[in-house]
């Protein structure tokens, strides 16, 4: 129905609905169970879940309603509003269906409530007490299972108090993709189960132990852990990836112990990956630096604050006085919140008077290119008429992102244009998928333009080209492998955007608060509030006191010129470019080859172990601040508990160093750092505590910057084809949700699940090689050699070898050189299965 509203436009009019003797305005097609919600009347389910499809399984929300035939039980997650609708659920008859309904359901369910962990916050709890008869006329034994079984390395399954809502089941098929676990036997004996040797491997499994309206799936992590009514909690932003997912922080006795995914419409819809979920491991970790430590010999031994604090100065000081201020740099982060970001940008210019500073490492796109292209939100992305995806692997590196796109493909008909190397977890669902040699994406944007191409691929870039005079067309846009240079990739962005009137763009980069990093100035070139060096010079030099003369180096930059000796002092802030840096032999040679090393981090990571001074900062949840997400959107952090030993915020060591250093900061609390956010940089004006501590936002707030600062020279028209060796595979490294980064690693339930080093190549290429899958092979680069096992895998495209990035042994870091466009690699067999051959 609609009406004509006041400006003239037509509006929606609500259905008239009598709902408990008294009328309610519900919305054209909501369920009735919704729109009784909405209303204020709960009406009791297991099954229904409003981000998934109703089924009406449970049964327990029937409720009387008439819609003009006489009063009937049905299911109000089954039945949508109309109009004149009369709902009772309250009447005698609606209470004896969901007594009767509950009774059937503890036919066989334990009364084990003492010792599951869903006791205390469980839904057949809660409802049993509220609708249920009180007593049970069952005296027959109840059926009886193993409990628990391991599903998977994350998530336990109790059979026994399963009552078949088909949550679980509805979510892995049809939210993750992932149809792992399902229904299996036959009418009594049905149960939920996984598939033989099939294990429900999936990324977003632990959502299925959240959502599990009873304890049949529980955490592993959680298990046994604690009771909910000795939980403490907080409502925070994940920092695990870029996505920026709500979660509600749990603790018990200082320790975290649980994340629980917080449905914002926005972002997550309430999901998390198990990476996000339980990571949290990686926090209470007996690992964890606690006190600050200095190089004495060989050894770092445990110094007193003071002493660190006056050795990190005195090395930075003599460093600036011997050699300049070009001879300090600051690399990494991206793992600090927005304020600590801000202090860490303020004492690099203002104070050691570098502008080498840069919290990517190596693996992201220029940061004028990330700030400056005109932004599209989750929501925009998912609502437009065309995405192409020009980035990573979304499932492995941004989950929830997946999640999202993967819904608008299925259920709202999204066409995706997939631009990669290599086959995706989103290959499946992309309307054209096109595939280019690494280091050439601009050479295939150029052919989509321009009608060329080979025949075979025409008909691809027909489809591509109409789906691309959308009306609006978002581009994903990230690094898609490491091992070539972002130029090609920046490019064809450049190209698209030339082409495509009113294409936005979603960043893909996925490190925690890479994109406020970048946002508070942590980039050569660029100041707070997304303005350039000398755009904002004269704001900044008002308010900071000074700025350097000239534009910095980026981390490749920094470990070149510290390789060649010519800085002096290099500062990590999260950072451990020896394992997470692409071109691992330029990192050994940069971090030896600085004068002075100072480490600010959590761990004691292999660059942390090579420095001269470490100082100890608290990690997540530990700490209160804001975060910036790939959308741009600032959402608030808030400390759970309290860190180890002598750790401080990393906004604070910065402080303490500018102090010992002869400057001052300026800043005595965390909240008084983004006011001066608020006030000097353009991006975050009128974006002040208040308004982020307010309902407005309890989503985040996106910061509207300017988008001016993109100003590059690259020829958008340059589609150079770079020259094809007959004898050598290009190599493609991408990154896996789970690696051996520090939180993976610290995080005891999720370091096993790492794949480990395997290469991957297509099954032509490896006959024309004469290896067979399975074979041990040799991997060589101009750069290095690796050997691990090879595996046939049609997903790759010929022509190129995968190998991700960052996994156990010694790793594609060792076959590439940042120097060059792509990386060119000879494989060849060194052993067959576990038999070492010559080769």
């Amino acid at each position: 129905m609609t009406d004509i509203a006041e400006n003239g436009t037509e509006a929606v009019r609500g259905v008239a609905v009598t709902l408990n003797g008294r009328v309610i305005d519900a919305q054209p097609g909501e369920l009735v169970i919704n729109a009784a919600e909405r209303a204020g009347v709960y009406i009791p389910r297991f099954c229904h879940h409003p981000r998934m499809q109703p089924v009406g399984m449970c049964r327990m929300c029937i409720v009387e309603i008439d819609t003009g035939r006489g009063p009937a039980l049905l299911p109000s997650c089954m039945i949508p509003v109309a109009e004149g609708m009369v709902v009772e659920t309250e009447s005698p008859v609606t209470r004896k269906a969901q007594d009767g309904v509950l009774e059937f359901l503890l036919v066989n369910h334990p009364l084990d409530c003492p010792v599951c962990d869903k006791g205390g916050e469980c839904p057949l709890q809660d409802q049993t007490v509220a609708f249920g008869p009180g007593e049970s006329r069952f005296v027959e034994e109840k059926r009886h299972h193993e409990k628990p079984i391991a599903i998977s390395d994350v998530v336990q399954l109790d059979r026994e108090r399963c009552i078949l809502c088909d949550r679980c089941t509805r979510f892995a098929k049809t939210v993750a993709g992932d149809p792992l676990i399902s229904f299996v036997n036959r009418g009594n004996e049905t149960e939920v189960n996984t598939f033989p040797d099939h294990p429900f491997a999936s990324y977003f499994s632990g959502n299925t132990v959240q959502i599990c309206p009873v304890g049949a799936l529980t955490a592993t992590p959680y298990r046994f852990k604690a009771r909910p009514w000795d939980l403490d909690q907080v409502e925070s932003t994940c920092t695990s990836c870029s996505v920026g997912c709500r979660v509600a922080v749990e603790s018990s006795s200082n320790q975290l112990v649980r994340y629980l995914g917080v449905d914002v419409d926005a972002v997550n819809w309430g999901w998390l990956c198990d990476k996000g979920r339980f990571d949290f491991e990686a926090v209470n970790s007996e690992n964890r630096l606690a006190r600050p430590l200095a190089r004495q010999g060989d050894d770092l031994v445990e110094v007193s604050w003071s002493d660190a604090l006056t050795k990190a100065a005195s090395a930075l000081g003599g460093a600036k006085e011997r050699h300049g201020s070009s001879s300090i740099a600051v690399v990494g982060g991206a793992r600090l919140t927005n304020e600590e970001a801000y202090a860490w940008s303020k004492l690099a210019r203002s104070v050691l008077g570098t502008d080498s500073v840069d919290a990517q490492m190596g693996d992201g796109l220029p940061s004028d290119v990330v700030l400056g292209l005109p932004r599209a939100t989750i929501d925009e992305t998912c609502a437009a008429g065309t995405v192409v995806l020009l980035g990573p692997d979304l499932k492995e590196e941004l989950p929830i992102l997946y999640l999202r796109l993967r819904d608008a493909v299925v259920n709202h008909g999204l066409n995706v244009i997939e631009i990669s190397a290599s086959q995706t977890s989103m290959t499946r669902y992309a309307a054209v998928s096109l595939r280019y040699r690494p280091g050439e994406a601009a050479v295939l944007v150029q052919e989509l333009f321009e009608h060329a191409g080979d025949v075979d691929v025409q008909a691809d870039l027909g489809r591509a080209r109409a789906l691309l005079e959308a009306n609006n067309v978002v581009c994903v846009l990230g690094r898609p492998s490491v091992a070539e240079r972002a130029d090609s990739v920046v490019q064809a962005a450049l190209r698209l955007r030339s082409r495509v009137p009113g294409m936005r763009f979603l960043s893909a980069l996925r490190r925690a608060n890479i994109h406020g990093a970048l946002d508070m100035g942590l980039s050569p070139g660029m100041l707070p509030g997304r303005v350039s060096l000398e755009e904002g010079r004269e704001v900044f030099t008002e308010a900071w006191g000074q700025l350097p003369g000239s534009v910095g180096l980026d981390t490749a930059g920094v470990l070149r010129a510290a390789a060649e000796g010519r800085i002096q002092a290099l500062i990590l802030v999260g950072a451990d470019p020896l394992a997470d840096f692409p071109d691992r032999d330029l990192a050994r040679r940069g971090v030896a080859g600085a004068g002075f090393v100072l480490a600010v981090d959590c761990f004691a990571t292999d660059s942390v172990r090579q420095a001269d001074v470490v100082l100890p900062a608290v990690s997540y949840a530990e700490k209160a601040g804001t975060t910036t997400n790939i959308e741009g959107r600032v959402s608030r952090l808030h400390q759970k508990v309290t860190a180890p030993g002598t750790t401080r915020p990393d906004w604070m060591i910065a402080c303490d160093l500018a102090e010992r250093l002869g400057g001052d900061l300026g800043f005595e609390t965390a909240e008084a750092i983004w006011d001066e956010i608020e006030r000097l940089a353009p991006a975050h004006s009128g974006l002040t505590a208040q308004r982020l501590a307010s309902s407005e936002g309890l989503e985040g707030i996106v910061a509207a910057g300017p988008s001016s600062i993109l100003e590059t020279t690259m020829d958008v028209t340059a589609t150079a084809t770079l020259p094809v060796d007959g004898y050598s595979l290009r190599l493609v490294s991408t990154r896996k949700l789970y690696d051996n980064g520090t939180l993976v690693q610290q995080s005891p339930s999720l370091a096993p699940l790492a794949p480990g080093e395997v290469v991957r190549a297509n099954p032509a290429d490896l006959d024309r090689l004469g290896v067979a899958s399975n074979d041990r092979v040799r991997v060589a680069s101009s750069r290095g050699a690796v050997v691990a096992p090879v595996e046939a895998d049609a997903a790759v495209a010929r022509g190129t070898v995968l190998l991700a990035f960052n996994q156990s042994g010694s790793g594609a870091a060792d076959l590439i050189d940042v120097s060059l466009p792509v990386t060119e690699v000879r494989v060849e067999t060194v052993g067959i299965g576990d038999r070492e051959v010559s080769g």
